[in-house]
């Protein structure tokens, strides 16, 4: 039980581990993380009573 508990840990600090290298690395592969930009207009009416 304890070596499922070790190998669980150790491929989890991997995935994190991999995680930050591709948030680091990804901009210099071509990976684009910022969102689309486009303007959005919507109507509001207000109603005064």
């Amino acid at each position: 039980m304890v070596r499922i508990i070790k190998w669980l840990f150790i491929l989890a600090l991997l995935a994190f581990v991999a995680l930050v290298a591709y948030a680091y690395l990804g901009p210099f592969f071509g990976a684009d993380f910022g969102p689309p930009e486009r303007e959005i207009r919507q109507e509001i009416i207000l109603e005064t009573g």
